[in-house]
């Protein structure tokens, strides 16, 4: 399957990951918004969110809920954004964006970091959900 998100699911391609378990996966977006701009997915491909099945759609968002709070600690953000609109890739996400302005959830800003800039953000965002475990 030539699906990225697929490949970053297996484990085939690279992605900070920062969350995972057998149904889902969070990991930083390779050109985010701001610093820290999470994708969380299904594993299971599904081209378009509405098709999800009701046994996944509700603890999808349920997932992402758990994730804003320590998302927002690690990043000092005022508070989480979300967005959804597909067309990126096609596999069902959502993007967990931290914000600080009305005009800040804005994919015109998106743009690539450097690596080690991401690892550490990943790392901070890891700490944090640990700590909440």
């Amino acid at each position: 399957m030539s699906c990225v998100f697929c490949r970053i699911a297996r484990g085939e391609a690279p992605a900070h990951v920062v969350w995972q378990d057998d149904l889902f996966l969070a990991f930083l977006d390779v050109q985010p918004i701001n610093p820290g701009h999470l994708l969380l997915i299904p594993r299971e491909h599904v081209d378009y969110l509405f098709d999800l099945d009701d046994a996944l759609y509700g603890p999808l968002f349920a997932r992402a809920k758990e994730l804003a709070e320590p998302l927002r600690r690690a990043t000092g953000c005022g508070r989480v954004g979300v967005a959804v609109e597909g067309y990126g890739v096609p596999h069902a996400h959502i993007h967990l964006v931290p914000i600080n302005g009305r005009l800040e959830l804005d994919p015109n800003r998106a743009a690539f970091r450097e690596e080690s800039e991401q690892a550490e953000m990943a790392a901070r965002i890891r700490e944090a959900l640990a700590s909440t475990s």
